[in-house]
């Protein structure tokens, strides 16, 4: 009997957490409705540049929200290429880096290398080159890079990447960006903890 009644209590507390919260997130404060398609799938993009400081502050954030979410839920980073710290070709040998990263199963690991070389050594990526000496050093073949960074796959990525980009480019004038489902864009207030962030980010991509 007393079972039944905690299971009855738990029931009774999971359509209250969920109306909290529904309370506690503002459609026009909190994030706003993309006149956009919603996606099949729960699917987070990110867009950032490894450049911008503040997309180097959220990368802890970024780590707790992967580890939050369903495991049916997609995070997809989108780098982005209009930023003012460098020039677009530059930034573009980034973002293909960064592809090069992902076909080789070390994206995590990679963009932690490229943004510490920028923000945490003060250095310059002056092009790929700059590039492929991070990857090395953090134990990437030098011959591989090379292979990766001119392979069919590497291009296809870089490409979806930029209509990703160009898809919702009306809606990310600056960066870190959080397109959610499709269709639901994060805001974030001034008195917002980095918690209250994770967990708008987490609550968006359950919803249709």
């Amino acid at each position: 009997m007393k079972k039944f009644a905690l299971l009855l209590v738990m029931a009774l507390l999971v359509p209250l957490q969920a109306c909290a919260a529904d309370e506690k997130w503002k459609e026009g404060t909190h994030y706003t409705v993309l006149d956009e398609p919603a996606t099949e799938k729960p699917e987070i993009l990110e867009f950032f540049s490894y450049w911008c400081p503040h997309c180097y502050q959220f990368e802890p954030l970024v780590k707790d929200i992967k580890e939050k979410v369903s495991k049916e839920t997609k995070f997809n980073k989108i780098h982005v290429n209009f930023m003012g710290f460098t020039s677009t070709d530059i930034q573009d040998d980034a973002t293909r880096a960064m592809m090069i990263a992902r076909a080789i199963k070390q994206e995590d690991e990679l963009n932690s290398a490229i943004f510490d070389y920028i923000h945490k050594q003060r250095a310059s990526v002056t092009g790929m080159k700059d590039l492929r000496n991070i990857f090395v050093v953090n134990g990437v073949d030098k011959a591989e890079f090379d292979k990766m960074a001119s392979s069919f796959g590497v291009n296809n990525m870089l490409k979806k990447n930029n209509k990703t980009l160009e898809q919702y480019r009306q809606y990310v004038r600056g960066v870190p960006n959080f397109i959610v489902n499709g269709r639901y864009q994060a805001q974030f207030t001034s008195d917002m903890s980095k918690d209250e962030i994770v967990d708008l980010i987490v609550w968006l991509s359950k919803k249709d």
